[in-house]
């Protein structure tokens, strides 16, 4: 099973880009934050970030209501994409491919689901435009 949810508050606006075929793809951050005490009591704190790919409706979803900061529920699956840099040395990318959103703290119908059927596959890697 591939299956990843995160809560966190985005780091940037989402870029939403067109493959050649005209499909939208909206690509964003998301930051989580986990928070604990350690040994001693002292409070720590430690953030990642999380890359996010969103697909068709659910990226022009994305790239309409969705702003630098706000706070969202994302549900998606893993995928590493991989590639050669402008140097032709090999690069990784694991990402979070989007497959609901749902915006939290207090705005009205923020849910968004990816397509009418439920199911909302990326295109082939050949059209990733990025």
């Amino acid at each position: 099973m591939n299956k990843a949810m995160i809560i966190g508050n985005l780091g940037n606006d989402p870029q939403v880009r067109y493959t050649q075929n005209e499909i939208p793809v909206a690509t964003f951050s998301v930051a989580t934050t986990e928070r604990w005490k350690d040994s001693d009591g002292n409070r720590q704190e430690r953030t990642e970030w999380h890359r996010v790919v969103a697909w068709r409706g659910l990226a022009e979803t994305c790239g309409e209501h969705l702003k630098k900061g706000d706070k969202v529920f994302i549900a998606g699956k893993l995928q590493t994409r991989k590639w050669e840099d402008q140097d032709d040395i090999t690069r990784y990318s694991t990402e979070i491919i989007a497959g609901e959103m749902e915006m939290l703290g207090g705005k009205q119908d923020n849910a968004a689901s990816p397509a009418d059927d439920g199911v909302n596959p990326p295109p082939p890697e050949d059209e990733i435009p990025f």
